[in-house]
């Protein structure tokens, strides 16, 4: 007699767990994340705590014939991501606006490949996106500002001399300028051209800014050859970080703000008599490769654009000060190989290496660039410099590079480039000081 009773009592307990429509399949991710694993054979790594998250519908996301689309359906609604890394192993990371795979910029570049089939095209598609550009970067700053200028410090074959700029209700922005001789500081007389060219040099996340040894290496070797190089504050580095604090660089306004100091400091250098406005370049690495595309964009005063380590389809930046204010948006959708590939006709080298995400350059990005140049047929104004076993950082030869580029494309004395001549300052020298004078 008691046996149907037990039956149904054991009924009743599975019905109280088994899943059902009512309550959305609901299981914890670790469980789900630990059945895929075993289904495919794989390793999964993660970078954040999935401690208590749930996924609804768990099981019906499986796709047994792919783990790709496996891992998409059950971390997307989540706000996660799958990161494949090598053989058997993927990561799970939090999604992130800035950054795709590899085969995202194949489609991105294909798309946008198909909205222009000549240079009219083209053109039309680059004004537009300059526009928008401009309108998404928000209200530029445009504030009057003045400048103050340390004393000269004199080396083997140039001079470094810092400068301050204050402007918007008192910010300031700090750099130190690197010229083969000193530089007169007088205004440049109405259609004439002096005979240094100038390269502005935005800095990127490297360590200690601009006052690492690399950079300070590849501003003093230009300078040697016989260009001005301007080296500056990232917002929120350096001197700017006394002033506001290390957290504002990983805001939208750092991006606005930075974009804004490099147009000072170009103003500020190019209304001088001894500068050349006929070679007028920008040259950065990592985050200051994508600031140097972006200036490019910004003001046609550029003549020569060199992004080391930084252009992709596929990553617009991995800090706000780079991809903080939505350009990526302008036309309806855009990258930074195309925003670049906006500089066409004009000289321009691309360096990329096989350790980032400017692994695809050679096979994906580059040739896009020549095609656009190709209607302008100036496709040998635009050039890769692959380095497929380096990684990310802007060591010799990247340097060495940029250097060729130069050499070539603003006939710089390849006769003074000599790296062992340099001297490396130390951060302290390289700080404004207030005793320095106005001019």
């Amino acid at each position: 007699m008691k046996r149907p009773l037990t039956i149904a009592l054991l009924l009743l307990s599975m019905a109280a767990t088994a899943q059902t429509y009512e309550d959305h399949f609901t299981r914890s991710l670790s469980d789900v994340m630990g059945d895929v694993q075993r289904h495919f054979g794989i390793r999964l790594k993660y970078d954040m705590d999935t401690t208590g998250i749930k996924v609804p519908y768990a099981d019906f996301r499986i796709r047994p014939y792919s783990v790709e689309e496996t891992l998409t359906n059950i971390l997307a609604p989540l706000d996660f991501k799958p990161v494949y890394q090598q053989k058997n192993v993927w990561k799970v990371k939090y999604y992130e606006y800035p950054r795709r795979q590899p085969a995202d910029g194949e489609k991105l570049i294909a798309y946008l490949s198909n909205l222009y089939n000549d240079k009219a095209q083209w053109e039309a598609r680059r004004d537009t996106l300059r526009r928008e550009v401009e309108e998404r970067m928000g209200p530029m700053l445009d504030s009057p500002w003045s400048r103050q200028l340390g004393s000269v410090r004199r080396h083997n074959g140039y001079i470094v001399q810092n400068f301050r700029i204050t402007y918007d209700e008192g910010h300031t922005l700090c750099g130190s300028i690197y010229a083969p001789t000193p530089l007169s500081w007088k205004p440049a007389k109405t259609g004439k051209n002096g005979k240094l060219p100038l390269i502005i040099c935005p800095n990127g996340h490297f360590n200690q800014g601009r006052y690492n040894a690399d950079l300070q290496k590849r501003y003093a070797t230009l300078a040697r050859m016989g260009a001005v190089c301007v080296s500056y504050d990232l917002w929120g580095w350096g001197e700017s970080e006394d002033e506001v604090g290390a957290e504002a660089h990983r805001t939208s306004e750092a991006h606005q703000r930075q974009a804004a100091n490099g147009r000072y400091v170009l103003d500020m250098m190019a209304g001088l008599r001894d500068i050349d406005l006929t070679r007028v370049g920008v040259n950065g690495g990592s985050g200051g490769g994508t600031q140097a595309v972006l200036l490019s964009v910004l003001d046609d005063r550029f003549t020569a654009l060199c992004p080391v380590v930084s252009m992709s389809s596929w990553f617009d930046g991995g800090c706000p000060c780079e991809s903080g204010m939505p350009i990526q948006l302008a036309g309806g959708g855009t990258c930074n190989a195309e925003l670049a590939a906006m500089f066409a006709p004009k000289p321009m080298l691309v360096v990329s290496d096989g350790g980032d995400w400017t692994s695809t350059t050679p096979t994906l990005e580059y040739p896009y660039l020549q095609r656009i140049y190709g209607f302008y047929g100036a496709t040998d104004k635009v050039s890769n410099v692959h380095l497929p076993d380096e990684r990310h950082d802007f060591g010799p030869n990247k340097r060495q590079a940029v250097y060729d580029f130069f050499i070539r494309t603003f006939r710089l004395n390849a006769g003074m480039l000599d790296e062992d001549k340099v001297t490396i300052e130390d951060e302290n020298t390289l700080r404004f000081q207030p005793k320095s004078i106005q001019p």
